[in-house]
């Protein structure tokens, strides 16, 4: 090339890149540190596998991490700071009474029903989207695996409406409404945002032990390997929670693996076992 002018090319990003650049940018305000546990869950892998129908790992986590904060009312809460207007209110916890799972989809971008140009997405060609599921652990395996699968396969329009609007404000407007949305001590906000978030690449063969999050918890997982072994890693709000009960809530979780979720997979084996979904 030498001799040649390089010509480089400059798209704009859309909507829904500048939403994750906010998130980000939101998300650095929080302290978050991560935990880790070694679990041995090959004996659910093999209760999974034979479960009909088919349950993810996704359910399966976020209906055990929410049976676990039914307990710790700390991961049902979120870091309600002092506001300009009242300055003389000291930070404080906002408590849910119930957990909403925030759970990360990554979907294709030339399925969302809109025309996106050849050239966008060979840059981006997947999107990510955020599923609101209200208290997975009010419900059964396979209404959770149902909703997963609704989030994945359902109208982007129809499923992630609230988001597109985001994405579609102007950059200002949307800081603000994140901002007040991470922080405000409001019945809305849980619903809005959820009370803990759950981002895997298992599937993918990867783990994404740190990711961004301005929730005060975030779970995610690695693949499990042949011995059936599996890392679990819980990030945590150090505003809110420190090490000794993120630990005891990942020792917690996995005690309710093998418990009460063990025993739900157990009901639900098939005749034949069913192809693994992660």
């Amino acid at each position: 090339m030498a001799g040649h002018q390089l010509r480089i090319v400059t798209r704009r990003l859309d909507g829904q890149r500048r939403l994750v650049g906010d998130i980000v940018r939101l998300s650095h305000r929080v302290p978050i540190f991560p935990v880790d546990r070694v679990m041995q869950l090959g004996e659910l892998e093999a209760l999974r596998r034979a479960a009909v129908p088919r349950i993810g790992w996704a359910a399966v986590f976020m209906k055990a991490y929410a049976l676990v904060a039914r307990e710790r009312p700390a991961l049902r809460s979120w870091f309600v700071p002092w506001r300009i207007v009242t300055p003389w209110r000291r930070p404080r916890w906002a408590t849910s009474p119930i957990s909403v799972a925030s759970l990360a989809l990554s979907r294709p971008r030339a399925s969302d029903g809109h025309t996106v140009p050849e050239a966008d997405l060979a840059l981006d060609p997947d999107a990510i989207w955020w599923a609101r599921i209200r208290e997975p652990d009010a419900r059964s395996l396979p209404e959770l695996q149902a909703a997963v699968l609704h989030h994945m396969t359902a109208p982007v329009g129809e499923v992630f409406a609230r988001q597109l609007e985001l994405a579609m404000l102007p950059g200002l407007l949307r800081r603000l409404i994140l901002r007040w949305n991470a922080h405000a001590p409001s019945p809305k906000r849980a619903l809005r945002v959820g009370t803990f978030s759950l981002s895997t690449l298992a599937g993918e063969g990867c783990a994404n032990r740190m990711h961004p999050t301005f929730l005060t918890s975030s779970l995610t997982y690695t693949p499990l390997d042949s011995q059936g072994r599996m890392t679990v890693t819980l990030l945590a709000d150090h505003r809110l929670l420190d090490g000794v009960p993120v630990a005891r809530a990942l020792a917690e979780l996995e005690a309710v693996l093998h418990g009460p979720i063990a025993a739900e997979l157990a009901a639900l084996r098939g005749a034949a076992p069913a192809e693994s979904v992660d």
